[in-house]
């Protein structure tokens, strides 16, 4: 499918600079884009490497427009990422939901509620007294366990596992391989070995939420672990027992909850941010990359570091730590100084028996 940069700028709603005639193809990144494709930038770092890029056009955002070299051809966007989204969907126009209904290969239980236009692939499982929202998806050898509540649009992707009677959300997604509702981790340590507690609560996933491949989510010993409405989790997340997630949380890949942590709203996580037990994320707060939580993050807080500190005092102390080799040379050398004063300064004095002469 090809589109005329005029052609493209009039569905996008953004303005030209250049060859609005020019023909386009397909949209590429910057680094990887030839003559008859479209690229984008998003900010003002990424204009010195335009010039090594081969593509046709570019979009750029509009604060960035000024001065823009009139070789190129740019389309100029007020959000220039939303306008190459919306770009590369008329290049690659996504396949429509088509309803197929509950395969003959599925297994679902005759005591369990489907609703209406629902997809349950080969090999799916839907066990008893499960309840299935209108328009849910349930993907090849995916896992509906006894008296699990999906609400509308939900869609279980192709081996993901939810244990028994989880909940979730309208639209909500859960990615190949993900595991909803497993018991936590946790034993009693009695004469000598560990005794299992059983755990009788659930997990609760509200709407909105997206949970990615090979993420874990455990299931409350008593209560519930909740995962607050519009949260993100990427791919190989642990989340353990009883923690409450608010809404709109972004987590990266590889973070890990003990039990029992608890997030206020829009709270950030990096990769591989490791959180103890029992701890509260204050509402708006972010940890970077690899930060290892020990105490509660204040609301609105940027921590990063091992143990976690605000950034600034992180950033001051990795600093000093930069300089260490250079104060322990200083430190020999004031050490040996100081040495040869002692030593000098015990020959100068005078002895007792030469005052006493």
């Amino acid at each position: 499918m090809k589109f005329s940069v005029g052609d493209l700028a009039q569905r996008l709603g953004c303005s030209i600079i250049g060859n609005a005639a020019l023909e386009l193809s397909d949209v590429r990144p910057l680094a990887e884009a030839g003559p008859g494709h479209l690229a984008f930038i998003g900010d003002r770092k990424q204009l010195g490497k335009v010039q090594s890029s081969h593509a046709g056009a570019v979009i750029v955002a509009s604060k960035l427009s000024e001065g823009l070299s009139a070789e190129r051809t740019w389309i100029v966007a007020a959000d220039a990422q939303l306008a190459f989204i919306q770009a590369m969907l008329l290049f690659r126009p996504q396949a429509e939901r088509r309803v197929t209904g509950v395969s003959e290969r599925a297994n679902v239980a005759a005591t369990a509620v489907v609703g209406h236009a629902v997809n349950i692939a080969p090999g799916a499982f839907v066990g008893e007294h499960a309840i299935i929202g209108d328009g849910c998806d349930i993907g090849p050898n995916a896992v509906v366990s006894d008296r699990c509540r999906l609400g509308r649009e939900v869609t279980i992707h192709a081996t993901a596992v939810l244990y028994r009677e989880v909940v979730v959300g309208d639209r909500s997604i859960i990615h190949s391989g993900a595991v909803i509702g497993a018991d936590g981790f946790g034993y009693r340590f009695v004469a000598g070995r560990y005794e299992r507690i059983p755990h009788t609560g659930t997990v609760v996933i509200e709407e909105d939420v997206e949970i990615g491949a090979c993420t874990t989510i455990d299931r409350a010993m008593v209560g519930e672990t909740r995962i607050g409405a519009g949260t993100k989790l990427d791919n190989l997340i642990m989340i353990g027992h009883n923690c409450r997630l608010g809404k709109h949380n972004a987590f990266a890949s590889q973070v890990g909850l003990a039990g029992s942590v608890t997030s206020g709203d829009y709270v950030r996580c990096a990769g591989q941010v490791g959180i103890a037990d029992h701890l509260h994320l204050g509402t708006g707060s972010t940890l970077g990359a690899k930060a290892g939580v020990m105490n509660d993050i204040p609301d609105g807080s940027h921590q990063i570091g091992v143990p976690c500190q605000p950034e600034k005092e992180m950033f001051r102390t990795l600093l000093h730590v930069g300089k260490l080799p250079d104060i322990l040379q200083q430190l020999k050398t004031l050490t040996r100084q100081v040495a040869e004063l002692e030593k000098q300064a015990a020959i100068a004095q005078p002895t007792e028996q030469t005052r006493a002469a």
